[in-house]
């Protein structure tokens, strides 16, 4: 099973940073800049919302008060900038089921993500430990890669890049998107490191449909 995700953030740059790291657990995430597009989807439900509260047209109180009215079952993440513990107080009256307070770091958003849909579906959810790219085969599990049963050896960040861009395929990753993802947030070098990893995947890898776009980044298509 794949759990779906609604994300309700209308900074765009963080949006799309959130979007990334939760993809790549291999959930299905549908993003959203305004209120007024979430509450389109309430009655299409998601497994998980996660929801600012500051929007630009209705706010996340009045959005998650109308989740809770009609899905009160599918748990809501509040994150917010503004003072943490009035917040906090709110949104658990209101129905939320967690609370991050900005800044926070991506990976904690993941976390609390994973633990909360573990306890309301269960953890025993099947994962999938592998990704197939014919002829190739990425094992998540043991962070190997195969070619008809071959191995293939790739540094670490091979393997990241790798992983990254074939668990979504045909989405375009920019430069500065994969330097985030690959070498983390705090990296200050140039993001001519990411064009000199792609060059050795395709070497160590010739058959793999990395796709480049030019003057943004690249992209996996299918075999």
């Amino acid at each position: 099973m794949s759990f779906t995700l609604y994300l309700v953030e209308d900074e765009q740059n963080l949006n799309e940073v959130l979007t990334l790291y939760l993809q790549k657990e291999s959930w299905d995430v549908r993003s959203f800049f305004n209120g007024t597009d979430a509450k389109e989807m309430i009655a299409t439900p998601p497994h998980l919302w996660i929801l600012d509260i500051m929007l630009p047209d209705i706010d996340g109180y009045q959005l998650i008060r109308e989740i809770k009215q009609q899905t009160p079952h599918v748990p809501v993440i509040f994150i917010s900038a503004r003072d943490a513990d009035i917040d906090r107080v709110l949104g658990l009256e209101m129905g939320s089921d967690d609370y991050l307070s900005k800044p926070f770091l991506p990976r904690e958003l993941v976390i609390r993500a994973n633990k909360l849909l573990n306890r309301v579906y269960g953890s025993n959810q099947k994962k999938t430990d592998t990704i197939t790219l014919t002829p190739y085969e990425i094992d998540l599990h043991t962070r190997t890669v195969s070619e008809n049963g071959k191995p293939i050896d790739l540094t670490s960040k091979e393997f990241d890049f790798l992983v990254t861009i074939s668990k979504d395929l045909g989405q375009a990753f920019s430069r500065e998107q994969l330097l985030n993802l690959i070498w983390g947030e705090d990296y200050f070098g140039t993001d001519r490191v990411v064009d000199d990893l792609v060059r050795r995947v395709r070497k160590k890898m010739p058959q793999a449909r990395i796709e480049t776009i030019y003057g943004y980044g690249y992209r996996m298509m299918k075999a």
